[in-house]
């Protein structure tokens, strides 16, 4: 049996921001981005104007990884929280440190990058969509 995990990030109407800020941030691809107004009408369940341009579906690929976006309505507010956080594990110091002064472009800083008794390269940050990533380079297990 196999199984895989990933997130799925809601926005209030700037996924399409996000999407393209962590393909640059993280160097991932986008494999797709569908708007709500891409679906076939519905004369049941139309549509709003407003909604028409925000992201229903957002797919990025990190590597083996993978990122999932979407906008909420309008109606349907949403918090972000720090109960979930989202670790990145670069195998290369220079390339935690790069990820990490990309997240923090017009975020925050929690926990400065630094080497720690686990790792190498860790540090916490608040990026300016308000999620918080762990960005840890795995130290070396005892073997």
């Amino acid at each position: 049996m196999s199984i895989s995990l990933n997130p799925y990030l809601m926005f209030a109407g700037n996924a399409r921001e996000a999407i393209h800020f962590y393909e640059k941030a993280l160097g991932g691809k986008v494999i797709g981005i569908m708007a709500f107004g891409d679906m076939p009408a519905n004369p049941e369940y139309p549509i709003a104007d407003n909604m028409k341009d925000r992201v229903m579906h957002g797919h990025l690929q990190i590597g083996e990884s993978h990122l999932m976006f979407s906008d909420s309505f309008d109606e349907a507010p949403f918090q972000v929280t720090d109960a979930v956080q989202i670790a990145i594990h670069p195998t290369e110091e220079t390339r935690a440190k790069e990820i990490f002064e990309a997240l923090a472009d017009g975020g925050q800083v929690i926990l400065p990058i630094q080497k720690t008794d686990w790792s190498p390269m860790y540090g916490i940050v608040k990026d300016k969509f308000g999620l918080t990533f762990q960005v840890n380079v795995p130290g070396q297990q005892p073997g």
